[in-house]
């Protein structure tokens, strides 16, 4: 019997190549964006209904959702997704992210992932809304790898 397992899946689709899109946000997007990741139900459907899908469905591939993971890769958002993968501490996704000049997002996701030296950067560099951002995702993101680590909770996410 051959091991076709390691082979290609003839159905498997090309990679296809999709372009970044701009993710330059007012303040109060921003603070919608941190309490939207706190869980706010409101906030988020106003962040998809008023033209920022991308922030909607960050929320969820913050919470591990493999929709929204695909949805923000395929609708020109890996950018995003490299931030949430380098949070999770992805050290390819931080390294693309440096390598291709998002500073912002890689010292975002290195604070959430409780480096000092980023949250520090961050201090420094960003506005306070920025900020926030950061340390709402950090809160939801250790408290999904407190659940994981429970052994009295099985396979409960955000």
């Amino acid at each position: 019997m051959a091991w076709n397992f390691f082979k290609k899946k003839e159905t498997e689709e090309e990679i296809k190549f999709v372009p970044l899109k701009p993710i330059e946000y007012p303040s109060m997007v921003i603070l919608a964006w941190a309490k939207s990741v706190e869980g706010n139900i409101d906030l988020q459907k106003w962040l998809l209904e008023n033209g920022y899908p991308e922030l909607y469905m960050s929320v969820f591939a913050i919470c591990l959702k493999d929709e929204a993971r695909k949805w923000l890769v395929d609708n020109g958002y890996a950018h995003l997704m490299a931030m949430i993968n380098a949070a999770e501490g992805n050290e390819n996704a931080a390294k693309w992210l440096l390598v291709n000049n998002f500073k912002m997002l890689y010292h975002l996701a290195k604070a959430v992932d409780h480096e000092p030296e980023s949250w520090e950067w961050l201090q420094n560099n960003v506005t306070q809304d920025l900020f926030i951002l950061a340390k709402s995702i950090q809160v939801v993101k250790d408290q999904i790898e407190d659940n994981h680590n429970d052994v009295h909770i099985i396979n409960r996410d955000l």
